[in-house]
Formats: structure tokens, C-alpha cells, sequence
């Protein structure tokens, strides 16, 4: 009996390391989020030069409340491949893509994807890539939107780092509010969407339409 259970405590352990290990599927789909990712970051970058002007005329910190489209991929690509690593990797590729398309923010958008895939990742990890339901989601957003708001305040690069410091910090709550809203929110809709199409049948998110939304 007692070698039994220790063989079935052995299968579960093996079992759940192979759960976290990436599969060629996780890989391939995690690259075709974040090539649409770059394709929506470049969209998005052109919708940044139409609002700017109005904005700026009104109070330049409220651009961080369109900065949540930037972080969508890294949230929906953790949503549905729900392993270590999805939210970096897909942010981190995407901005990639942008870059190559030809990004009006240069070599910086590399690293603000690479910062801002971590702040979700973060998140994730805090719940020991176990929880995907729409807090955890939104506060992945947020986490994300953190991030891009300390960078584009604080490094040396950051576009608004001559703000005041008030402004800076009105700055940063709206790009949370923003990725909280927009990345998290929307990807946790979109995950729920593709989920009942029945595409997302070989990853753990093939029952996210029918999971708890807050449990």
C-alpha cells in the first residue's frame, strides 16, 4: 500500500511539472497572440498621435488612460496558456513586432514591452499560476499598467519624465486604471469568448466560459 500511494504521489508530482512545461502548441499559439499583439501595438501607437493633441490641451497625465491596449497580450497570452512565463513571453514578442513594423517610440518600446509583460507576470505568480479569474486578471492588467506608468516616468528614456511629481503620479494611477480596465478586463472577456468556440480545447482555458468569475 505504501508503495502504491508513493507511486501516486510521484505520478501527481510528475504530472504537475509537466502541466507548467511548455508544449510546441503553447509555443506556437503564444507566438500567434503576440504577432497579432505587435500588429495591435502598432495600431495602437497610431490611435496614441490622434489623442495627444486634445489630451495634452487638457492634462497630459489622462494619456494614461489609452495606455492599456499596449498590455493585452500579455494578459490574454497568460490567460490562455495559463504557464510560467506566457505574460513576458508574449508582451516581450509583440513589442518585438512592433519595433519591426517600424515603431514611432524606437528601441524603447522593446523595453517597455519587456517591463510591462513582467508587471503581469508578477501578478500571476503571486497566485502560483493557480487562479485565473477576472480579479486576478484585472489586477494582472493593473500590474502591467504599473509598470509601464513607473517607466515612462522614471527611466531615462520615459517620454514624460520632465512631469512634475504630481503629475507623474496622476499619471501612473491612470496607466494602472487603464491596463486594469482594458488589458485586464477585456482579455478576461476574450479568453471567456474564444474559450466557447471550442479553439482553446488543447489548453487549461478550454472551460474559462464556464469558470467562476471571481472564485
Amino acid at each position: 500500500m505504501t508503495d502504491i500511494s508513493a507511486q501516486h504521489g510521484s505520478a501527481s508530482r510528475s504530472s504537475a511539472r509537466r502541466n507548467y512545461s511548455w508544449r510546441v502548441v503553447d509555443i506556437v499559439v503564444a507566438a500567434l497572440i503576440a504577432v497579432a499583439g505587435g500588429v495591435i501595438f502598432w495600431a495602437w501607437s497610431q490611435g496614441a498621435n490622434l489623442i495627444s493633441t486634445p489630451v495634452n490641451a487638457v492634462y497630459p497625465p489622462l494619456s494614461g488612460l489609452y495606455a492599456g491596449g499596449w498590455m493585452i497580450p500579455a494578459v490574454l497570452g497568460m490567460l490562455i496558456i495559463r504557464k510560467p512565463g506566457a505574460a513576458l513571453f508574449c508582451e516581450t514578442v509583440a513589442a518585438t513586432g512592433e519595433l519591426i513594423m517600424g515603431s514611432q517610440y524606437g528601441t524603447t518600446v522593446l523595453i517597455s514591452g519587456i517591463l510591462q509583460g513582467l508587471g503581469a507576470e508578477l501578478v500571476f505568480a503571486a497566485f502560483l499560476y493557480r487562479k485565473f479569474n477576472l480579479p486576478v486578471s484585472v489586477l494582472a492588467g493593473a500590474g502591467a499598467g504599473l509598470f509601464c506608468g513607473l517607466n515612462d516616468s522614471f527611466m531615462p528614456w520615459g517620454w514624460n519624465i520632465a512631469y512634475e511629481a504630481g503629475d507623474k503620479l496622476a499619471y501612473i494611477v491612470f496607466t494602472t486604471i487603464s491596463g486594469a480596465v482594458i488589458a485586464g478586463g477585456l482579455a478576461w472577456l476574450a479568453t471567456r469568448g474564444l474559450a466557447k468556440t471550442g479553439v482553446l480545447g488543447s489548453f487549461a482555458s478550454r472551460k474559462a466560459a464556464t469558470e467562476p468569475v471571481f472564485s
